[in-house]
This record gives structure tokens, sequence and C-alpha cells, in this order.
């Protein structure tokens, strides 16, 4: 393995031992992104790996979110695990009120969400972090990747595989919720249209990755034929009706900056 590609485990066993250890201090941390749905997909780590989302590094970060009342508190606790703040996020003032960026030792760096994730479209936090471990909920996981507009294949492959792994169902602890992204999407068109035109994405390209089975090509499909069944049979709000009529000729999402990826 050429030096400067860092293992796959050793980003699965950091980010796990990093929110162990901080619930010991009595500070609430969880992963998020592909490394998150690495933890809940060990058993199809190969069909992500074959999928080859970024070739030989699988990784190349940790993200984590947590609550703002504990910004203050994990400043000190990366300092002393040996993760100094990233001097250039530290110094975008206004970044830093929202996001944190440390540096590992190691040569890749950790970013720290609070309360929310703002992309695309808002993943509001506040109050679900409890309900899953060392990772935020799958339900979560799954919006996070369909909430970009300009989708990368390797979101996309992420969303294969954890799809692959799970059930849809109406609890958090692996299953994915469908109850509550039924209820979110609901309530917000631009949010709705992102998400099932990326579902509907995954579906046409599913096809032209060698890496999937006939089974693991039909397993996905059904799911997402039935998520997206689910999300179109849910009443809709007041808001929601208004908003599809204007569609897509008014901009439906946030343009992410160059600091966010």
């Amino acid at each position: 393995m050429p030096e400067n590609v860092i293992p796959s485990e050793v980003f699965v066993t950091e980010s796990r031992n990093i929110v162990e250890k901080a619930e010991q201090q009595g500070i609430l941390l969880r992963i998020m992104g592909a490394l998150a749905i690495r933890h809940h997909t060990m058993e199809f780590s190969r069909l992500h790996q074959n999928l080859g989302r970024l070739g030989r590094q699988e990784f190349t970060d940790i993200d984590l979110i947590s609550y703002g009342k504990f910004a203050n508190t994990l400043e000190r606790f990366f300092a002393d695990i040996g993760y100094p703040p990233n001097r250039g996020a530290k110094l975008m003032g206004v970044v830093w009120a929202s996001r944190h960026m440390y540096d590992a030792p190691s040569g890749f760096h950790i970013d720290v969400f609070y309360d929310r994730l703002a992309m695309c479209h808002n993943l509001d936090f506040r109050g679900r972090l409890e309900l899953d471990s060392p990772t935020i909920p799958l339900a979560d996981l799954l919006l996070e990747k369909m909430q970009i507009v300009r989708i990368t294949e390797k979101d996309i492959k992420d969303t294969i595989v954890l799809l692959r792994a799970h059930n849809l169902g109406s609890s958090e602890r692996e299953t994915i919720d469908v109850d509550y992204i039924t209820d979110l999407l609901s309530k917000d068109w631009g949010f709705y249209y992102t998400v099932t035109t990326n579902l509907d994405k995954i579906r046409e390209l599913m096809p032209t990755y060698e890496a999937l089975t006939a089974e693991d090509r039909s397993d996905v499909d059904s799911k997402i034929q039935d998520l997206l069944g689910r999300v179109d049979q849910a009443p809709k709000s007041t808001g929601w009706k208004m908003r599809a009529r204007i569609g897509t000729k008014k901009k439906w999402y946030t343009d992410v900056d160059s600091l966010t990826e």
C-alpha cells in the first residue's frame, strides 16, 4: 500500500475511539457521512470497497456533529487528544462559530458541525443525536447524502451500500425511519424535490456499476421505489403545495461554499 494512503480501518477505529472518549467526558459526539455508513454496513464493506468510492483512499477525513453547548469543551477535548485546531479554519471566525476543523497527526482532518448541517438543505439534529451511537441515525445518513443537489458518484455509491444493508421501517436502530423522512419532505418541497430526484438518479445509474450483483440491484431498487411511494403518498403541507406550483423556476436550494464538501 502506498505510504500516503491511510487504511480505512484507521478511520473506522479512530472515529469510534473519539466518540467513546468524548462520551467518557460527558460530551455527545456522533459520526456522519460515508464513515458513519461504514460503521453500519461492515458486512457490506467489500461491496463498498469494490464500488471504488474514492479509489485506494476510501476515506479522507472524519465528519462529526455535536450540540453547540459542547463547542468550547470540544476545542479543549481535541487539543488534549492531539488534534490541534486547523489554523485557516479558525481564522475564518464566521465558519468557526458553526463548524470546527482539527488536524490529525497522520495528515487527515476532522470536521465538527454543531446542531445542524446547513448545506443544500438544512438538517436539524437537535434532539436526534441521542437516538443512535456512534453515528447519527440511519434516516439522517440517507438524507445527508440525498440533500446534495450536485450529487457525486461517491455519494451515490455510499447511498447504495446504506440501502443495501438496511430495511425501511418506523424505528431508528438499524432501520431507516421512513416516517421521519416523509414528515420532513412533506413540509419542504425543495428538500423533497432534491431527495426524490437523487433517488431516481440512483435507480438509473445502478445498472452501470459492475460491482453490483443482480440481487444488489433488485434489493436497492425495490427499497427506493418503496420509499418514493411512501413519500409521494404522504399528506403535504399547505406550504409544500404552494411551493410546488412554482417548481424549479425559483431556486429551491442553497449553494454550498468552498469550505464545505
